[in-house]
């Protein structure tokens, strides 16, 4: 079922085809991708919600939201390097501040590394403001760790 901004929940059963669309998403060591379990785990929590855009096998965007204590935080969100620059990304995030804003955030929080341009504009465009910063937080492989912004929206509960 197909809610807000053609975002349809995921369930458990998805678990496989949002972790290999999370291999395809991110340049990051192998261990540091989300296994198909560790979804599944996140996705029994009564706190986590997931929206996903496409078909499985190939999802081709995906967003993991946490809410809990008056804050939500973005766990991921991924856009297949296929179908970017097709405004997925957005959907998402839309998707992810109203699931926010129903459970009773008030702010909605995220990480994103310094050196991906898209997606901090993308968070700046849609409001979000940076807040702090985690240094070394990104692994890189042999590459040096890179730095993650936090960013947060403020939100207004539903």
């Amino acid at each position: 079922m197909t809610g807000a901004h053609g975002l349809a929940p995921a369930t458990a059963a998805a678990a496989p085809a949002m972790a290999a669309l999370y291999a395809r998403a991110f340049d990051a060591p192998w261990e540091t991708h989300w296994s198909a379990d560790a979804i599944r785990d996140l996705l029994a929590l009564p706190t986590v919600a997931a929206m996903i855009l496409g078909s499985e096998p190939a999802l081709s965007g995906m967003v993991m939201v946490q809410a809990a204590a008056g804050e939500a935080e973005i766990l991921t969100i991924a856009v297949d390097p296929a179908c970017r620059g097709r405004g997925l990304g957005r959907r998402l995030l839309d998707g992810a501040v109203i699931w926010a804003a129903a459970r009773g955030a008030d702010r909605l929080l995220l990480e994103v590394a310094i050196d991906n341009m898209p997606a901090r504009a993308l968070y700046l465009s849609a409001g979000f403001r940076i807040a702090g910063r985690r240094r070394g937080y990104y692994a890189r492989g042999k590459a040096p760790a890179v730095d993650a912004e936090v960013m947060e929206l403020p939100l207004v509960p539903a």
